[in-house]
């Protein structure tokens, strides 16, 4: 069939294209390429980022400013502009970056918790150098976990297969609509289509956080603890049922846990009237919110269960 002359450029594009290039011309122009100087750092290093405020503020990953002396942020325009590190938060792998500079291109933040599996996305960054690259695929999970560099867990991860390459990290995530739906952190390096983003729901929390305090707080009870797998004549007393618990390897002399009676050895079962099955569930349990709260604990305690108090304080 013969092309009508008057027809757009974009009205002959098929829907997926479509809708790929519409999220790019949204969000593209808010994407910028961090450089990283570092005394320490041969070479320095390089990441993306997203500005989501006309006065400049840029969500990037924790990992990717990490040792950081001086930090620029190049926009596709060309433009480069001083960034200062507002704060980051290794444990979400979520920082932010204030540029210096107003009335800057910025994304929308849009939902993470609304993302369904086999949704298209489009992944915007700066792979290996190479300025405002796209990629697209689908949702390929959600509600995964990915260990941070700490040894916590980072929960409600987005799974993709939109293709990331070194220099990625920071960079969006992006729905059809053109909104930040994550930010990419992480690529499996011995597998393809496999690849990870922080949910925005998660890194626009910690982001306003960051904004407000410099860095996330938590709580903590002053132990080190491991997680067990519990005696079979146990796991029949304790409601749900659950193989495995949190045991306590070391009290803080004059923390929280030694006050509310906590011993060496004590397994802990429940906190907060949630069920603790291991220590990334107890460290889940641990927000900022509950420090100075007094805290339901259960116990295995001395043979049998033992019901206290504890108080959380704030993890300075």
């Amino acid at each position: 069939m013969p092309l009508d002359e008057t027809s757009s450029p974009e009205s002959l594009l098929d829907p997926y294209s479509q809708s790929v290039i519409r999220a790019f011309d949204r969000v593209g122009p808010a994407v910028a390429s961090i450089t990283v100087i570092a005394k320490t750092r041969r070479g320095g290093g390089q990441g993306s980022g997203v500005i989501f405020t006309p006065d400049g503020y840029l969500l990037t990953n924790a990992h990717v400013v990490e040792g950081a002396d001086r930090l620029l942020a190049t926009l596709p325009d060309g433009r480069t502009h001083a960034a200062t590190l507002v704060g980051a938060d290794p444990e979400t792998d979520v920082a932010v970056l204030r540029l210096a500079a107003n009335g800057l291109p910025h994304a929308e933040l849009g939902g993470s918790a609304q993302l369904r599996v086999g949704q298209l996305v489009i992944a915007i960054g700066n792979p290996l150098g190479f300025q405002a690259t796209v990629t697209a695929g689908i949702v390929s999970a959600l509600g995964r976990s990915l260990r941070a560099k700490s040894g916590r867990l980072i929960e409600s991860v987005v799974q993709t297969d939109a293709p990331l390459n070194p220099g990625n990290s920071g960079g969006p995530l992006v729905d059809t609509l053109g909104r930040v739906v994550g930010i990419n952190t992480a690529m499996m390096g011995a597998a393809q289509g496999i690849c990870f983003a922080i949910g925005i729901d998660t890194a626009s929390y910690v982001a306003s956080y960051l904004m407000r305090e410099g860095k996330m707080r938590r709580s903590r009870i002053g132990v080190a603890a491991q997680t067990v797998m519990l005696d079979p004549r146990l796991v029949n007393r304790i409601t749900p049922p659950r193989r495995t618990a949190v045991q306590i390897t070391e009290v803080m002399k004059g923390g929280p846990a030694q006050a509310a009676g906590v011993e060496k050895g004590d397994i802990v079962l429940s906190f907060a009237g949630e069920p603790v099955d291991g220590i990334d569930a107890l460290h889940r349990l641990l927000t900022a919110e509950r420090a100075g709260q007094q805290i339901p604990v259960t116990l295995f305690h001395m043979g049998r269960l033992h019901e206290t108090v504890l108080v959380p304080e704030l993890d300075r």
